[in-house]
């Protein structure tokens, strides 16, 4: 089958539909999908009547494929045109978790993934570089010396002057984003645009009218919306139809934008964020998750800010006050961190970096 070779350098999978087939593969899903939508191209892992370029893992490829396929490539071929190291240097030359546990005893994998979270190393599908083994090896010594984690990280985050720049990125799935799931009470004033000669029974027959299908599709939006990849376009279509209806339904907007911030779209998402707060100053899930945005930017005290607004509306959100003494401690304002740690341990005794609480809340 000959296909024609792809022409765009900085996008090359603009508007293209990409197909990944097979399970052998070196990348998870996530690292495949965050490439392929860093080049520019809409992710899938199945082969659909779309389909215009197909991504195989080393398994067998499909007997018969749309006629739109136009390129397939290998695993391989999709790390060199993203800059990323070669499956066979990723074998050889980054580490997997269990190989640096080896190198280090007493290393856990959740030492690892502080690490990670506070941006003193990185992985690429799941490993890590040789660039890395100084930071984990430091920490290892520390640890096994008797220093605190917290201690550690913070004299790390402290030789830093700003975070590392990553070539590669995979997506934000690891942080929270607070979900709208009600819809709020219906208003009787979004229909701005309904014209002023008609009589109050009619503009209000046609904002009753408006509000039950800006709900409907929100509602197929929130079912569709469950965390499963490949139902997020539809998940975002149905958002856009209700803001048809009501474009000043903020929880349409809000959950809109999470999926924005899911894909690292974070102009997009900020924007959105953005507005919801100028139609509801109580939004809470708007400014937790713009919040997230100006943390992975590394706009610490525009995160502060927002993480502050959110919890004097919703006090109780454990991960609002974990995020808020991350970006404390990275501040250097280690005291004003130390009340959230707390009560981060208070509300989510059994929470995911509640051991990571108690060292710096200790």
């Amino acid at each position: 089958m000959s296909v024609p070779a792809i022409l765009s350098l900085d996008r090359p999978f603009n508007a293209e539909h990409v197909s990944v087939v097979g399970k052998g593969g070196l990348l998870s899903r996530k690292d495949l999908r965050s490439v392929i939508e860093r080049l520019g191209g809409s992710c899938a892992f199945s082969v659909t009547p779309n389909t215009t370029i197909i991504v195989t893992t080393g398994d067998p490829l499909p007997a018969e494929w749309p006629a739109r396929v136009r390129r397939v490539m290998t695993e391989d071929e999709l790390c060199l045109l993203a800059g990323l190291p070669d499956l066979d240097t990723l074998r050889t030359q980054y580490y997997s978790s269990r190989d640096l546990q080896g190198m280090y005893s007493g290393l856990r994998d959740d030492h690892l993934q502080y690490l990670q979270k506070w941006g003193l190393i990185r992985s690429v599908a799941g490993r890590y570089s040789f660039t890395d083994l100084h930071v984990v090896k430091a920490a290892a010594a520390d640890l096994a010396r008797g220093v605190s984690l917290n201690a550690i990280l913070r004299a790390m985050i402290a030789e830093r002057t700003g975070q590392l720049a990553f070539d590669f990125q995979p997506p934000r799935t690891d942080t929270p984003r607070a979900r709208v799931v009600s819809l709020p009470p219906k208003r009787r004033d979004f229909a701005a645009n309904i014209k002023a000669d008609r009589t109050p029974e009619r503009v209000e027959a046609i904002q009753n009218a408006n509000y039950q299908l800006a709900a409907k599709y929100f509602l197929e939006g929130a079912e569709l919306d469950d965390g499963d990849e490949r139902n997020l376009d539809g998940a975002a279509a149905s958002y856009r139809r209700a803001l048809l209806f009501d474009p000043m339904l903020v929880p349409a907007l809000v959950n809109l934008a999470n999926i924005h911030y899911e894909r690292d779209e974070l102009v997009e998402a900020d924007a959105i964020y953005e507005k919801s707060i100028r139609i509801d100053p109580e939004c809470f899930e708007a400014y937790f998750n713009l919040g997230n945005i100006h943390h992975d930017l590394a706009r610490y005290p525009e995160a502060v800010v927002a993480y502050r607004e959110a919890l004097a509306i919703n006090p109780m959100y454990p991960e609002a006050h974990f995020y808020l003494a991350v970006t404390l401690e990275k501040l250097g304002r280690s005291p004003e961190a130390r009340p959230h740690w707390q009560q981060y341990r208070e509300l989510d005794p059994e929470g995911e970096f509640v051991e990571l609480a108690k060292e710096f809340s200790d």
